[in-house]
């Protein structure tokens, strides 16, 4: 299986660099509580000296979203969604024990991650303008559209993983109870993203191995390296 981004996209966003990771033998009994109390703290006192929309991370997201002609504070990027219900609220609802450590290493490096259960990717997963024919499931069970132009994660049988690049996930690759094998990409558009992609690759395999008896394979992409090939065990 190949997860790559468009020649379009990478066209249209040179500075884009994305984290790629993929996993085996997730369970959801991991417990995380201890990694989560950390991640937030990291994320507390990041916003304790400014707000969300004042992080260079963030306001890169911005710039991308307007770029895209969406209006950045109608459509926010995950990580921006997360902490702005983070500061809000104080913490966020569990989920499953990946996607909650994935979430908040998300609001400690201010980044958006996606996790995907690979079980449920038919082929390849491209990041790439949509034709407007693909679908996507919502987590309530409708199917949508995305407008045609619009930045989607498609996969092999035309069927769109993530609406508006980094904005929502769809319902269908979505990591449940059952959830074995999972791709998590982190993408960035912001001056010093390739450091910290990498640094957050780094933090994301150790708390992985921590928490999951799993071995992981991860990439950082650039446009000089556009791709990252992984195989599921059977």
């Amino acid at each position: 299986m190949q997860f790559r981004h468009s020649e379009a996209i990478w066209q249209a966003f040179p500075e884009l660099r994305a984290g790629v990771l993929h996993v085996d033998a997730i369970h959801a009994d991991a417990d995380v509580e201890k990694a989560i109390a950390g991640f937030s703290a990291i994320a507390e006192a990041r916003l304790a000296v400014a707000q969300e929309g004042e992080f260079p991370e963030i306001q890169a997201w911005r710039r991308g979203f307007s770029r895209m002609g969406l209006k950045p504070t109608q459509y926010r990027c995950a990580s921006e969604a997360l902490l702005r219900r983070f500061r809000q609220e104080h913490g966020l609802p569990r989920l499953h024990p990946l996607v909650d450590l994935c979430n908040v290493i998300s609001l400690a490096f201010a980044i958006p991650i996606a996790v995907f259960d690979t079980e449920r990717i038919a082929g390849d997963l491209e990041v790439r303008r949509a034709g407007g024919h693909e679908t996507y499931l919502t987590f309530g069970g409708d199917i949508e559209h995305p407008e045609p132009n619009e930045v989607i994660f498609a996969d092999g049988e035309e069927r769109a993983h993530a609406r508006r690049w980094t904005n929502r996930q769809g319902g269908l690759s979505a990591v449940r109870a059952p959830t074995r094998s999972v791709l998590i990409v982190a993408e960035a558009l912001h001056a010093s993203a390739g450091e910290d992609i990498g640094r957050l690759m780094e933090t994301l395999a150790d708390a992985l191995t921590r928490h999951w008896p799993a071995t992981t394979r991860a990439a950082v992409l650039s446009r000089a390296l556009p791709y990252f090939e992984f195989q599921c065990s059977p």
